[in-house]
This record gives structure tokens, sequence and C-alpha cells, in this order.
């Protein structure tokens, strides 16, 4: 059994500028109101730390690992709860350029697992959350300096 939920919004900078807001996880405290904590290396094969806080729920703890780095472009990780196959989620997050000079930033997540439907009733608050979050990137972005 598996469900998936996504969020994207266009924003007004480069997915340069876009991409450098959300791999800055240290300033994630000053700007994010989902993903309030994510510590570790960004690189594929390391172990992060999330403290996500989705919309009316309380906050959550976990720890996945990068499956796929791509500067600029592409960011995933997978975690899970107890062993695989119990409720696994897949996380993206996927800068497309506009011809614009703008960005297309899309953030997917994939839930699987025996216990996906005992749980659907994150779902909302997650998808919520990804809105939130989505919105609160594009209003941190648009307002770096202009680069010259």
């Amino acid at each position: 059994m598996s469900t998936t939920i996504s969020h994207a919004v266009r924003i007004d900078r480069a997915p340069a500028d876009v991409w450098s807001v959300l791999t800055d996880t240290a300033r994630y405290p000053d700007w994010n109101p989902f993903i309030t904590r994510l510590s570790g290396n960004l690189e594929v094969g390391s172990r992060l730390e999330a403290v996500i806080e989705p919309p009316g729920r309380r906050p959550m703890t976990f720890r996945p690992t990068v499956v796929d780095h791509e500067p600029g472009r592409a960011l995933h990780w997978r975690g899970r709860l107890g062993l695989p196959g119990i409720f696994d989620g897949d996380h993206r997050f996927e800068l497309d350029g506009l011809p614009s000079g703008g960005t297309l930033l899309t953030q997917t997540e994939t839930f699987s697992g025996v216990l996906v439907p005992l749980l659907r009733s994150i779902l909302a608050p997650t998808r919520l959350g990804f809105e939130q979050m989505n919105d609160a990137l594009r209003t941190r972005a648009e307002g770096l300096p202009a680069r010259p």
C-alpha cells in the first residue's frame, strides 16, 4: 500500500538561489514552519536528523538517509518507522528552471508500508506543512539580494 502527497510552487528566483535557501539547513529555524530542524550532511548515504511540525500535530523527529543529491536540481531522502515495509517515506525536493528565469519547486513524499491505511490522518496536515514550507521558502528566496 502506498500514497503520495505533493505540492509545487513557482518562485521568481533562479534554481541556484532556491537551492541555496533549501540547503542552508542551519537557518531552517528562522523561516521554516514545517521542517523546523534538519541536521547532518546532505550527501548521498548520510543520515540526517529532522524535526517536522505538521500543522495541528505534535513535532516528530526522524532520521532519514539521503539517497539522491543533485546540486541545484534535487534532494531526496528516505526514512522509515521501524523495519522496512512498516511505514516508509520517500521525501523529494525537485527544482526545475523556468523559461522566465524562475524555478518550479516541487516537494513530494510517497508513503508506503502496512501502516499507511492506519496513519492516513497525518497526510492532510503533512500536505498543509508542505504548502507552508514551500510558501515560506519562496518568500525567503525572493527576498535574497539580487545577484550581479
